[in-house]
C-alpha cells in the first residue's frame, strides 16, 4: 500500500446530491434540493482545490444520471468513492467521473508528527466496532448514519458525513484534530494470550 501525502486530501460522505427527501430525513436547513445542491457545490469547491483528492465515503448522487454528471463536472478535485448503499447512479456514471469506486479502502498517510511517520486510515461507508490495526492506532472514517450514531470518545473513528461537518469536506488536519480529542486505549481483540 503506497504512502500518500497529507496535503490536498479531504474526506466526506452522504451528500445525496439530487435527493429531495434527504432534506426532511436528515433535517437539513434547505428549502429545496436545488438550494441544497448549490450550497454543497459551493462548500466543496471552497474546501477542495482543483488538484486535490476527495475520499468520499458513499451516497454521493441519487436520481438522474445526467444531473449527477453535470454536478460532478462542477466539483473540484479527483474523487475516490467508497461505495455506499445508494450509489447506483455513481456506478452508472462511467470512467472519468471517479478515480476508482471500491467497497472498502485502507489509506496510509505520511505524518511527521507520528512515531513511524505514517497514519493508517480505514475507509468504509459503514461504522465498525473494530477495524484493521485499531489497536495500533489506525483510524476509521465512515458515513451512512448522518450524525445519528452516537460518537464514541474512546474510539478513533467518527462520521465524516456532510451532516456532521458544516456541509463540507474536511481535510486530513481537521480529521487529525478530531482524533486528538479522543481517548485511545490500545486493545488487541485477538485474545489475551496472543501477540501480533
Amino acid at each position: 500500500m503506497p504512502i500518500i501525502s497529507s496535503e490536498g486530501i479531504h474526506f466526506t460522505s452522504d451528500h445525496h446530491f439530487g435527493h429531495a427527501n434527504i432534506i426532511r430525513y436528515s433535517d437539513r436547513p434547505f428549502g429545496s434540493v436545488w438550494e441544497m445542491d448549490e450550497t454543497f457545490i459551493t462548500n466543496w469547491n471552497e474546501a477542495v482545490g482543483p488538484e486535490d483528492t476527495v475520499y468520499h465515503l458513499g451516497d454521493i448522487f441519487l436520481g438522474d444520471l445526467g444531473a449527477a454528471k453535470r454536478i460532478r463536472e462542477r466539483l473540484h478535485g479527483r474523487i475516490c468513492l467508497i461505495r455506499g448503499n445508494h450509489d447506483k447512479t455513481a456506478d452508472a456514471m462511467g470512467s472519468g467521473s471517479f478515480e476508482w469506486i471500491k467497497d472498502y479502502h485502507e489509506l496510509k498517510v505520511a505524518d511527521a508528527d507520528l512515531r513511524g511517520g505514517v497514519q493508517m486510515i480505514v475507509l468504509c461507508h459503514y461504522a465498525m466496532r473494530i477495524w484493521n490495526a485499531a489497536h495500533r492506532g489506525s483510524w476509521q472514517l465512515y458515513g451512512h448514519s448522518h450524525g445519528s450514531l452516537q460518537d464514541d470518545p474512546e474510539a478513533r473513528a467518527f462520521d465524516a458525513g456532510v451532516d456532521c461537518h458544516d456541509y463540507a469536506p474536511i481535510s486530513y488536519n481537521q480529521v487529525k484534530q478530531i482524533m486528538a480529542r479522543k481517548s485511545f486505549f490500545p486493545v488487541d481483540h485477538h485474545g489475551r494470550d496472543r501477540h501480533h
